[in-house]
């Protein structure tokens, strides 16, 4: 665990328990592609999100442990949607449930994740909680989708770029925020603030990643290395490398974004480089972090307060 998990240890254990009394299936292959998902690991920061925002409200009850479940089984409902949209077959050092298993297993299973997810969130029986998650779920499809519009699209500009970060990430981010502070009953504009530090938390994350995606190793970032420009993606490295670049880098970056493929992966590494892309991402994600930080000013200082805190840092300075 990360020392921001140390303040909810006791919850998280909870909701591991939770998850996986959810996964249980009279289908074996359910429980099979379900318990590999999620015995995979990661770092589980979007129910973190859940159980560090209701505690820094003061909640004392037992639905964030549930809540968090729903985030992380719709989380993990879009892993395997995406690795199969994305063909990739390395997630968190390991093969995809796609690569395994096959499409559509993972895209059924994925299903199955969905629909578990709002069966939890109707036993919440909270309406504000579900209209949150209801409209997340579909601005994270609708990311998706301009995500695959724009592959192979060199045109593809920032302000592009941002609106489907913020919606395949920054939205499931939010949600976990928000919804965190309503369950404790937080005020307006606690739950406001809380749901600005989620979004911003989002953005950089998903910046960051997009930067390791070209500076990380495959054994530290658990997948693929240059998996974005093998699939023809326009993340900010290549939108800023093709902007900051001389004539034949922008020729380069075109054509790599349109045709995929890994090949041209050094001289791509080499533009990205001397135009210095990776610091402007990572810059902009710095950016995002001091706007979280700020959001937190409404709360009381409390150890789960500093945890968020701390989470926003590490946004930033992570490796994988």
């Amino acid at each position: 665990m990360l020392p921001f998990h140390d303040v909810v240890q006791d919850d998280f254990r909870a909701v591991n328990d939770l998850i996986l009394k959810e996964l249980h299936s009279d289908v074996d292959l359910v429980e099979n592609i379900g318990h590999y998902l999620i015995e995979a690991g990661g770092k589980r920061l979007r129910p973190l999100l859940v159980l560090l925002s209701a505690r820094a409200c003061h909640y004392q009850g037992e639905h964030h442990i549930t809540l968090a479940t729903v985030i992380e089984f719709i989380h993990s409902a879009t892993l395997l949607h995406d690795d199969v949209v994305d063909t990739s077959e390395l997630r968190r050092g390991r093969l995809t449930a796609n690569a395994r298993w096959g499409n559509a297993p993972s895209v059924l299973v994925g299903d199955f994740l969905y629909s578990r997810a709002f069966q939890m969130m109707v036993s919440l029986g909270d309406m504000h909680v579900m209209r949150i998650l209801a409209d997340t779920t579909n601005r994270i499809s609708e990311g998706e989708a301009q995500q695959l519009l724009n592959t192979g699209n060199s045109d593809v500009g920032e302000d592009n770029y941002l609106t489907v970060i913020d919606k395949k990430t920054a939205q499931l981010f939010e949600a976990a925020s928000q919804c965190g502070a309503v369950v404790a009953g937080a005020d307006t504009v606690t739950a406001n603030a809380l749901k600005a530090y989620g979004h911003n938390l989002g953005m950089a994350f998903q910046l960051v990643d997009d930067a390791l995606d070209y500076t990380a190793s495959s054994d530290t970032l658990g997948k693929n290395i240059g998996d974005d420009l093998a699939e023809g993606k326009p993340t900010l490295p290549l939108i800023r490398a093709l902007h900051r670049g001389n004539p034949e880098q922008q020729a380069l970056i075109r054509r790599v974004i349109k045709e995929g493929g890994k090949e041209e992966i050094d001289a791509v590494l080499q533009a990205i480089e001397t135009t210095g892309a990776i610091d402007y991402t990572l810059e902009m994600a710095r950016d995002y972090v001091a706007r979280a930080q700020e959001a937190l000013a409404v709360l009381t200082e409390s150890n789960y307060k500093s945890a968020l805190a701390e989470l926003a840092d590490f946004a930033v300075t992570r490796t994988a």
